[in-house]
């Protein structure tokens, strides 16, 4: 019987590559490509100049949306309007917030064991003049989660996550509205175009 081949020995002893090895490998060759090829996120929200100082304001004076979309502003490059600059500044008017659960599938004696959780919110944003630049809209988004009826304890922690999530996702969905509101509004119209000449 002739001995093993020494790189034959050697190949087996090298783990195997499994499913749970090839996932994380896939998503940093994916990053890597991606880099390399110059791709980039979407530039952030930059607000035209002539919109001057811009107030945040809710029917709630303790709302986290209005908070998050009062610093996304600010960092996007609004002029936190002040008590002493009066009404006469830009308003992103939140009208509404909603929140709802709404049981989606039920256990074997009838009790709710998933959820899903429903965010709206209607907005306008207007100028110093009061003259409406993003028309009064809603938004809503959704998600889905399981809370077992056992585990309380479970559930609201999950929910407490989950709604902090979606308000993140609210705050971002609003503010890619107004970007393109104010963008469509500051577009130059399209230049008319001359008949053509008939022979």
């Amino acid at each position: 019987m002739s001995p093993a081949l020494p790189h034959a020995a050697a190949s087996s002893r090298l783990p195997r590559m499994t499913p749970r090895m090839t996932v994380p490998l896939i998503a940093a060759l994916l990053a890597l490509a991606l880099a390399g090829c110059g791709f980039h996120l979407r530039n952030a929200l930059q607000l035209p100049a002539r919109l001057g100082p811009v107030r945040v304001t809710s029917p709630d004076p303790y709302s986290p949306l209005a908070e998050s979309l009062a610093d996304a502003l600010q960092r996007a490059g609004a002029v936190p309007a002040t008590p002493e600059m009066g009404a006469q500044v830009a308003t992103l008017q939140l009208l509404s917030e909603r929140w709802a659960d709404t049981p989606i599938a039920i256990d074997e004696v009838g009790r709710a064991q998933e959820f899903s959780l429903r965010y709206a919110v209607i907005f306008t944003l207007r100028d110093a003049a009061g003259e409406q630049l993003v028309p009064q809209q809603a938004v809503e988004l959704s998600r889905d989660y399981i809370a077992p009826p056992a585990d309380s304890i479970g559930r609201t922690s999950e929910r407490e996550l989950l709604v902090r999530e979606v308000r993140r996702e609210m705050s971002a969905a609003i503010l890619r509205r107004v970007d393109a509101a104010l963008h469509a509004v500051g577009a130059p119209a399209p230049a008319p175009q001359a008949d053509a000449a008939t022979p």
